[in-house]
């Protein structure tokens, strides 16, 4: 437990850290910060926190830095409210310039995470609704060539998947058409799921066999379904690149590789999205593996009361949590928005 003296000025090595990525060092605490304390003591305090695990010092005459017990002592004392402000600006590029494409949810995703980025100047990441609770509204089919078929999948909340499918025999449009009205009228209404569970069924039917057409629309339904996660959104890799925190070539590998490996952000997100609010995940407390040496803030988006995506930041733990909460905060709630507003 840390007595208030003690949790002021590990807030202030934390707070002076975030603005210059330089060791702290008592004497500086003393001059920035009316503490009414002796540099002596101010050192005394901070040998203490760091025998506690929430500072260490990179070399012995060095200042201390802030540890991930250390952020997440931080982020916990943070008042949710803090720097609403500063984000104004913000505010009124996502109400103002995005509303107008709201029932577009790959573009309204794509931009949002672009103004995160350029804000933050972290790398932002959003992943689309899940498939598999989506809604299903309508399937079109085209011809494309020999036996491949382009399947355009339609759901309610706006997102539209693309595939091209293999079918058994060369089907004609009008074969088509028939195929998609009849999966239409089957369907629509339908979480994706829910498809996906009735065609399982469907197919161990020998009735189905019976109706080759309907057996034709039902393994081609089943292709056009055979995706496991929604969109993943990333932007702002040249905004990280600007940071001190990967001035050296290895820092710029351990963010290249996360970014390249879209499967690890896609599998954090979606662990993420699970959870209702701002979530804050410190370096070594995140676990995937790959992505112990960054700090996540994300939070869900919702239709009605229902989570169905998520948005966030990825940056270095010596991240300014409090303007990185609120941001993602902002983003989230006018996803939610536009979705309760279709």
């Amino acid at each position: 437990m840390l007595d208030e003296r003690n949790k002021k000025i590990l807030c202030a090595v934390i707070q002076s850290y975030i603005n210059n990525p330089d060791p702290v060092g008592s004497r500086f605490i003393t001059k920035k910060y009316a503490f009414s304390l002796s540099p002596a003591t101010i050192r005394n305090i901070m040998s203490d926190l760091e025998e506690m695990g929430f500072l260490s010092q990179p070399h012995t005459s060095a200042g201390r830095v802030p540890t991930d017990k250390g952020y997440r002592f931080y982020v916990d004392s943070l008042y949710s409210g803090e720097n609403q402000s500063d984000n104004r600006t913000f505010v009124y590029e996502l109400t103002e310039e995005l509303e107008s494409i709201k029932n577009d949810i790959d573009t309204l995703l794509s931009e949002t995470t672009k103004r995160l980025s350029n804000f933050s100047h972290y790398l932002s990441v959003a992943l689309s609704p899940k498939t598999g609770i989506a809604t299903f509204n309508r399937i079109k089919l085209l011809k494309h060539k020999g036996n491949h078929v382009v399947t355009v999948l339609f759901t309610d909340e706006g997102l539209i998947k693309n595939r091209v499918v293999d079918v058994d025999s060369e089907l004609t449009q009008r074969d088509l058409n028939r195929i998609s009205a009849y999966l239409n009228s089957e369907f629509h209404g339908c979480t994706l799921d829910e498809i996906r569970s009735r065609i399982i069924k469907e197919m161990a039917k020998e009735k189905v066999l019976c109706d080759r057409l309907i057996s034709r629309a039902i393994r081609i339904c089943r292709e056009a379904l055979s995706f496991p996660y929604g969109d993943i959104f990333i932007s702002g890799f040249s905004e990280v690149l600007g940071l001190p925190d990967f001035s050296d070539v290895e820092k710029i590998k351990e963010i290249s590789r996360a970014i390249e490996d879209k499967h690890l952000i896609v599998k954090l997100l979606d662990r993420l999205s699970e959870v209702e609010g701002v979530q804050i995940i410190i370096g070594s407390e995140n676990s995937v593996a790959e992505m112990r040496k960054f700090s996540v803030v994300a939070s869900t988006y919702k239709e009605g009361s229902k989570p169905i995506g998520c948005v966030g930041i990825i940056g270095p733990t010596r991240m300014d949590y409090s303007k990185t909460i609120t941001m993602v905060d902002i983003a989230a709630r006018f996803i939610t928005r536009m979705f309760s507003g279709r």
